[in-house]
């Protein structure tokens, strides 16, 4: 298991204000989250003030992500991939674009995000839940999971870690938000709208080891 940093590059990119956000007078941080945690249109499409304001494909901006994952993991034609918390699929397009012939799949609790998905991997897409993976133990060859595992509840968390490890083989790979300071976990409280396990890294070695997790993570902090 090590610290591999995919991310950082990509949550960096966008500029945030907490105070405003925390404090907006339209959408109150109660308000926020419990549209946001209905995962359907206010979650991805609704005002920014909720949460993404508008996730659409972007040229690009997912490919190098893929193309890290598939460089650093050796991904080749034929290897088996499973996103946990596909989202729209957009990085499961992605790399299929980098990978010829790569086999994708994606789960995701949201309806909406699989009816809004990329056309091209639509089939690909199913709705689930991380904590009940619908396959075969070591069906695939890459299991990757990007800000998802940190909206589970610890009852939940535990049981989907040990999922993703029951049905990944050798190479696995997850990213969650994560604190190191009281600055940080102010500013992930004040911008979160599902966070549920609140962990600072030492806390999620723990869980890992707890879960009998091997795959490698990295963390996403709210500087």
């Amino acid at each position: 298991m090590a610290y591999i940093d995919l991310l950082s590059a990509i949550h960096k990119s966008t500029q945030r204000d907490y105070l405003a956000r925390v404090n907006d007078l339209d959408y109150p941080k109660s308000k926020a989250a419990t549209l946001a945690k209905q995962w359907g249109f206010d979650y991805w499409d609704g005002d920014r003030k909720i949460c993404y304001g508008g996730y659409r494909y972007i040229e690009g901006r997912w490919e190098k992500v893929a193309r890290a994952m598939v460089e650093h993991y050796g991904i080749k034609p034929g290897d088996k991939i499973l996103d946990v918390g596909c989202g729209k699929g957009f990085l499961l397009f992605d790399f299929t674009k980098v990978v010829q012939d790569v086999e994708v799949h994606g789960i995701d609790i949201s309806q909406y995000a699989i009816e809004n998905s990329k056309e091209e991997i639509k089939h690909c897409l199913q709705l689930g839940n991380a904590i009940e993976l619908p396959f075969e133990d070591h069906s695939f060859d890459f299991v990757f999971s990007i800000t998802t595992l940190h909206n589970l509840h610890c009852y939940d968390l535990d049981k989907a870690l040990r999922e993703i490890e029951r049905v990944g083989k050798k190479n696995k790979y997850i990213c969650i938000e994560s604190y190191r300071n009281e600055v940080e976990k102010a500013n992930l409280l004040y911008w979160q709208v599902t966070c549920e396990a609140f962990n600072t890294p030492e806390e999620w070695d723990w869980w890992f080891k707890q879960t009998g997790y091997t795959g490698d993570h990295s963390f996403i902090y709210f500087e």
